[in-house]
């Protein structure tokens, strides 16, 4: 650390506070650069404009709404009454798209986890339409009795389409920019 001992004091002479004589204009001196040097930018600047980190924040909170949903259907329902309980498809889901955030939200200290984050984010969507499926194979076989189980599985259709949409543009946006950085 640099240190200085200088006098910060302002001095006045006895000519300077009569104000009696003219003063010589000062001179402005300004400095211009010749060159102007690029800004440096990171190897991901382009992608971590469109901030990802905020989507997968929200595949974050997604999953842990499915993995909720999950625990409350499999305490609420029998196993052999659904393919949603028997296979535990928001647990599943609910942790695959945890860790797909987690992933995408450290992207921006570890960079080289683009493909990783790439990867498992086309996992995420294929696992998602695996569940859909299997969710639509229950509601089609759903009989009158009880019509809360058939809510809570549309809810969670709902969650895995919102979550598949954010895993599809992460995959877009990641993909572009793998095309980008190839030579």
């Amino acid at each position: 650390m640099a240190c200085a001992d200088a006098d910060m004091d302002i001095h006045v002479t006895d000519e300077d506070s009569h104000g009696a004589r003219w003063r010589e204009p000062l001179r402005i001196r300004c400095y211009q650069a010749s060159e102007f040097v690029p800004d440096d930018k990171g190897q991901l600047h382009d992608l971590f404009q469109k901030q990802p980190a905020v989507l997968g924040s929200l595949q974050v909170v997604s999953g842990l709404l499915s993995f909720g949903l999950g625990i409350v259907f499999a305490v609420t329902q029998e196993m052999k009454h659904s393919l949603f309980t028997l296979f535990r498809v928001s647990h599943v889901t609910g942790a695959l798209f945890i860790i797909a955030g987690v992933v995408s939200n450290i992207l921006f200290k570890f960079p080289a986890l683009l493909p990783v984050s790439l990867v498992v984010n086309w996992g995420c969507i294929i696992v998602a339409v695996v569940a859909a499926c299997l969710i639509s194979v229950d509601l089609a076989h759903w009989t009158q009795e009880n019509d809360e189980p058939l809510r809570m599985e549309l809810l969670e259709l709902c969650v895995l389409g919102f979550k598949v949409s954010l895993s599809a543009i992460l995959c877009f946006w990641f993909s572009k920019n793998n095309r980008a950085q190839s030579p």
